[in-house]
């Protein structure tokens, strides 16, 4: 029986694509770099901030990594915060689920995910969220799931995760559990949907 509900952020929860853009170009412009391509912004999009970094500098041997990071970490983001897109019925579902089901979060953000939370005043529905600051090893390593698991008392087959990348395919069979494809038809995945009101249809909520 489905006992939790795990969702990602980005892509999922909320279209944020934009506010990556914004935010990775930000950090490009600091140190003096040109923007990102399509590609790279493809790469930021469903990758950790610390891979993410390396890779949009690659090219750049003149600025350490170490550097960046830190001013990352002075950069306020309250301003690409405005950005982000809520999908439009995340809080319907949210309202939903909520007394039915432990809801959590694993996401490859790591401090800007809880500034997102207060924001869009979602705090109050999550039981555990991890991140790629918090988590022992990043997705798609199963570890945040792992920890879910373990905190709200569950077994894999008693949980379910909604993503919308490779990065999420390979996070879930890293251990065993199913996976959603949120808007995306071309990831694998036990499940499909266009929106949160569909997820409510699949079989794993009917048998609940």
């Amino acid at each position: 029986m489905l006992k939790v509900i795990i969702l990602d952020c980005d892509g999922v929860m909320f279209d944020s694509k934009f506010a990556n853009q914004e935010y990775y170009n930000q950090l490009l412009s600091h140190f003096h770099k040109p923007v990102m391509s399509a590609d790279e912004l493809e790469f930021v999009h469903i990758h950790n901030v610390f891979d993410s970094i390396r890779h949009i500098f690659r090219h750049h041997p003149d600025i350490q990594p170490a550097a960046v990071n830190d001013y990352r970490l002075s950069l306020d983001y309250t301003p690409f915060l405005h950005h982000m897109r809520m999908e439009a019925d995340l809080k319907t579902f949210l309202d939903i689920t909520r007394p039915r089901y432990k809801l959590a979060i694993s996401t490859n953000r790591t401090n800007t995910m809880l500034p997102i939370l207060r924001l869009f005043q979602l705090e109050s529905y999550f039981d555990k969220v991890m991140t790629a600051e918090n988590a022992r090893r990043p997705k798609p390593a199963p570890d945040a799931l792992l920890e879910i698991l373990a905190y709200c008392q569950c077994q894999v087959a008693e949980a379910i995760y909604i993503g919308d990348s490779i990065i999420d395919r390979e996070h879930t069979a890293n251990c065993g559990m199913r996976l959603i494809a949120f808007k995306n038809p071309a990831l694998p995945a036990e499940y499909q949907v266009g929106s949160f009101m569909e997820v409510l249809a699949l079989p794993p909520f009917l048998d609940t």
